[in-house]
């Protein structure tokens, strides 16, 4: 996947997340095409060799499978997903699951142990404290990880509205990102919470590229997804790759 590395390389990435658990066709064609024809990178979809087969049908981009089960990855992998991702923890720490960091690594050991050449992505959860994240990441990357994720914004509580609202929102991601990116080698994508707003600052900070779901997904009409994908891609293109803070 060539586009994808280059991608990634120029630190401009964009992963269009349609939500771990939206098992929908018609919404998951809508989330998928808009990216497409935004212009993010990839899309992240569900584990589901269903959702895999029709996004194939539709679309170009890299297929990204997200789940928390080993098996449903390498299922969706068979299906013709082009990589996986362990993570989107998002939609259970509402349930009271935690994920840590001992199970989040004993999955990545299994994936990895099922899927040998498959890019794999895993995501740090954010309820570790952040010099455990990091700690992570470095186990994650030396059991196979070849991308290593970053979240945090279903934690953040923002007390502003506008434009400090909406950084404050990106705050535990943007974090994570700045140690974690200097800890490994591997790219990391930065999730969760994220805008066209703060989209710069997770590249300023070390990261790679960046992943965005809710504030894609959640919106009911494509023209105005197609929109913010498209305001997110022009964010990373302003960015000079060259910067770090």
């Amino acid at each position: 996947m060539p586009q994808l590395l280059n991608a990634f390389e120029q630190r401009r990435a964009l992963k269009v997340i349609s939500g771990l658990n939206n098992f929908s066709p018609e919404r998951v064609t809508t989330v998928v095409k808009a990216a497409d024809l935004g212009g993010a990178t990839l899309v992240d979809i569900a584990a589901d060799a269903n959702l895999v087969r029709l996004c194939r049908n539709i679309t170009n981009l890299p297929i990204c499978v997200s789940a928390v089960e080993p098996e449903k990855l390498a299922i969706a992998v068979a299906a013709g997903a082009d990589l996986v991702e362990i993570g989107n923890f998002d939609s259970f720490y509402a349930l009271g699951r935690r994920f840590e960091a001992e199970e989040v690594l004993a999955l990545t050991k299994e994936t990895r142990s099922l899927l040998p050449k498959t890019i794999l992505s895993v995501t740090v959860p954010h309820i570790l404290p952040l010099d455990q994240q990091v700690q992570l990441a470095e186990e994650l990357v030396q059991a196979g990880a070849d991308i290593i994720q970053t979240e945090g914004g279903t934690s953040s509580q923002p007390t502003h509205a506008g434009i400090l609202g909406l950084i404050e929102k990106a705050a535990p991601t943007l974090a994570a990102a700045y140690e974690i990116s200097r800890a490994v080698s591997v790219p990391v994508l930065c999730a969760s919470g994220l805008s066209s707003v703060t989209a710069p600052m997770a590249i300023a900070a070390g990261a790679a590229g960046i992943g965005v779901g809710s504030a894609i997904n959640q919106l009911n009409d494509q023209i105005a997804m197609i929109a913010v994908v498209r305001s997110l891609v022009e964010a990373l293109a302003g960015v000079n790759s060259s910067v770090r803070v």
